[in-house]
């Protein structure tokens, strides 16, 4: 776990100094994109299945502390970055950045330590699951849930100033808005999954994630409403993204929490990927890039999949509905 860790400190900053040295799009798409995708990927997935691993009572409420961690990291360093790029030009922003990432993430990985050790003989990545009805619907929901999350964060900057008519500036906002609710929504919906259920919580806050996006931001074009609908998404959204690990744990168990994640980052992976490359694509070809009506849709599908995913594994492991 450390040496995981150690590595995703050290390929992520790595990515963003040589970075700074590139010339060419193909140069930043290897090193800015994917070297450093693949260094985040490392201290995300370590960060995520640690804390399950050492709490039993408060798992909920430690693993939303620790996932709101990387949000409020993402919120400072983008704009700490933003201001150095304009201050001291791109090269210097990336290589303080980066050093950065490794000199705060490098001595902190020395303090990770997994508290169940893996079976020698047991996959990274257990196929097996696949076949298991209760992984498979978790496997959609992640999925289904993932494409849901990205839109907006990548699409209502966009729609405040084509359709509000709005500045960048207040585009900005808006974003900034979402990542810190998401942030709060990180702990809270943990606190509140501690005591009510974690599946419970996760179904709870992915439907009222995709009422926000159908019943607020689809049907009005007015600024309360879109607010309203940002403000809601990004404290619910939150907490599908801390209480994943967390049902996974209590179903499958923690010592087979490293394989059971592995095989649902490819969820989050695909998710990415299927939504806003494709959302994009109906903006231009449907609405003309101006008209949002069937990329909100698209999204609110998606949204309305993942609680029936969530739905059906709530039935599949008890009638009980409201059982922990």
């Amino acid at each position: 776990t450390r040496l995981l860790s150690l590595c995703g400190a050290l390929i992520s900053g790595l990515a963003l100094i040589i970075a700074s040295f590139c010339n060419s799009p193909w140069k930043l798409l290897l090193t800015q994109g994917l070297m450093f995708g693949a260094g985040g990927s490392l201290l995300y997935i370590t960060g995520l299945t640690l804390p399950p691993q050492w709490f039993t009572k408060y798992r909920a409420l430690a693993t939303g502390i620790a996932i709101a961690g990387s949000g409020i990291g993402g919120l400072w360093l983008s704009f700490a970055t933003r201001a150095m790029m304009t201050s001291i030009g791109r090269q210097w922003g990336l290589r303080i950045t980066g050093l950065i990432i490794i000199g705060i993430c490098g001595p902190t990985s020395w303090l990770m330590r997994m508290r169940f050790q893996a079976v020698r003989n047991e996959r990274v990545i257990e196929l097996a699951f696949l076949r298991d009805c209760r992984f498979a619907l978790l496997f959609f929901a992640a999925l289904f849930g993932a494409c849901g999350f990205y839109i907006p964060f990548y699409f209502m900057p966009s729609y405040s100033a084509i359709v509000l008519g709005k500045s960048n500036s207040w585009g900005t906002s808006i974003s900034s808005i979402m990542n810190g609710t998401s942030i709060f929504g990180r702990v809270a919906m943990g606190l509140v999954g501690d005591r009510v259920g974690s599946l419970n919580t996760l179904c709870t806050m992915t439907l009222l994630s995709c009422l926000g996006i159908l019943v607020l931001w689809l049907p009005f074009t007015s600024v309360g409403p879109f607010v309203a609908a940002a403000v809601i998404f990004g404290l619910c959204s939150g907490g599908i993204v801390s209480l994943i690990p967390v049902v996974t744990a209590n179903i499958f168990g923690v010592k087979r929490l490293p394989s059971t994640i592995g095989l649902l980052m490819l969820a989050y992976t695909f998710g990415d990927l299927i939504s806003s490359p494709p959302a994009g694509a109906i903006l231009d070809k449907y609405g003309h890039g101006t008209s949002f009506t069937s990329l909100i849709i698209y999204n609110g599908v998606f949204l309305a999949l993942s609680t029936i995913c969530d739905i059906l594994l709530r039935i599949t492991l008890s009638r009980k509905l409201w059982e922990k």
